[in-house]
């Protein structure tokens, strides 16, 4: 998935980034769509998942890209990109190798509200310890 320059561009200016710069993206599988994460990105990130075809977010925290999977090797390959009709939220339709979520689990949305009660949903896949080990 590549664009020229000037169709980059053109996304760049119809995308709307908050007063950081920032926009949020959601990660969902393709296949199944299964929503896995939220994270943000900015127009850096965007142009780096178009051009490596794989989720790449700006991490507020490092004040640095992150390229999802670097260290842990659960990478997100990019389907297809998406926005909404405000052109302030990005979908973007991956194919998840493992886990997406850092606590181990397959998705980042594992608690919920069920009969009145605040509730962990789902399990630990793969021990998050494993997962950042050089």
């Amino acid at each position: 998935m590549s664009l020229n320059k000037e169709q980059l561009n053109t996304l760049l200016t119809q995308l709307s980034f908050d007063e950081n710069g920032l926009i949020p993206a959601i990660a969902q599988q393709f296949d199944t769509g299964e929503v896995l994460m939220m994270a943000w990105m900015n127009r850096e990130a965007v142009q780096a998942t178009l051009t490596e075809n794989r989720g790449i977010y700006w991490s507020r925290s490092r004040d640095s890209l992150w390229r999802k999977g670097e260290s842990s090797g659960q990478v997100q390959h990019l389907k297809e990109f998406r926005w909404d009709c405000d052109q302030d939220t990005i979908l973007l339709q991956v194919d998840q190798t493992g886990v997406a979520c850092h606590t181990g689990r397959r998705n980042c949305f594992y608690f919920a509200i069920q009969e009145d009660e605040i509730r962990i949903i789902t399990d630990v896949i793969t021990d998050p310890d494993t997962l950042y080990k050089p």
